[in-house]
C-alpha cells in the first residue's frame, strides 16, 4: 500500500512538472487574450496581429485625463501604419474613474473626440487584477520584465508579434519621441 501511494505521489509530480509550465505559459503573448470593448462585445486581441499597440489604463477625473487628446492624437497619426491605442479605465486609483462604461465611452468621445478602442472598466492591479495587466505586470508571464501600475495612463508598448517591449510612465506624454520613433522603427 504504502509503495502504491508512493509510485502514485512520483506520477503525480511528474504530470504537474509537466503540465505547470504549459499553464503559466497561456497567455504567451497579448493575442491569446480576449477581453471585452466598452460596449460589452468580445475583443479578441488576436485581430492585433501584425500591428503595433499600446496598452493604457485611463480615468475619466485624474490630473492626467487630458493626455487623451495626446493618445487620441498619436493614434489618428499612427493607425494608418499598423498601430493601435487599446484604452482600458480602470477605477483603481483614489476613485477617479467611478462611471458606468456608457458614461466613461460618452465622456471620452464629447470631450477629446476618442476614437481609438475602448474597453470595458476593469482592475489593473490588486486581488481582482484583470488577467491581460496580471500579463503585462509579471516577467514570469510576459518574458520581460516586472512592473507595477503606479496610476492612470500608465502605457505598455506591444511589438507586432504580441511582445511586451517596455513600459512607460503615466506622466510620459503620449507623443514622447521615444513612443513616436518606436512607432516608426
Amino acid at each position: 500500500m504504502k509503495q502504491k501511494s508512493i509510485s502514485l505521489m512520483i506520477a503525480l509530480v511528474a504530470f504537474l512538472m509537466v503540465i505547470s509550465p504549459a499553464m503559466a505559459d497561456h497567455h504567451k503573448s497579448l493575442h491569446d487574450f480576449t477581453v471585452n470593448d466598452i460596449y460589452g462585445d468580445s475583443f479578441d486581441l488576436a485581430q492585433l496581429k501584425g500591428k503595433k499597440v499600446l496598452v493604457v489604463n485611463t480615468a475619466s477625473k485624474c490630473g492626467l485625463t487630458p493626455q487623451f487628446e495626446g493618445l487620441e492624437k498619436l493614434y489618428r497619426s499612427y493607425s494608418a501604419e499598423n498601430f493601435v491605442i487599446i484604452g482600458f479605465p480602470a477605477n483603481n486609483f483614489m476613485n477617479q474613474e467611478p462611471g458606468t462604461n456608457e458614461e466613461i465611452i460618452a465622456f471620452c468621445e464629447e470631450n477629446y473626440g476618442v476614437t481609438f478602442p475602448m474597453m470595458e472598466k476593469i482592475s489593473v492591479k490588486g486581488d481582482d487584477i484583470h488577467p491581460l495587466y496580471r500579463w503585462l505586470t509579471q516577467k514570469e508571464l510576459n518574458g520581460v520584465e516586472d512592473s507595477e501600475v503606479g496610476w492612470n495612463f500608465q502605457k505598455y508598448l506591444i511589438d507586432e508579434n504580441g511582445k511586451l517591449v517596455k513600459y512607460f510612465s503615466p506622466r510620459t506624454n503620449p507623443m514622447a519621441d521615444e513612443i513616436v520613433s518606436w512607432i516608426n522603427e
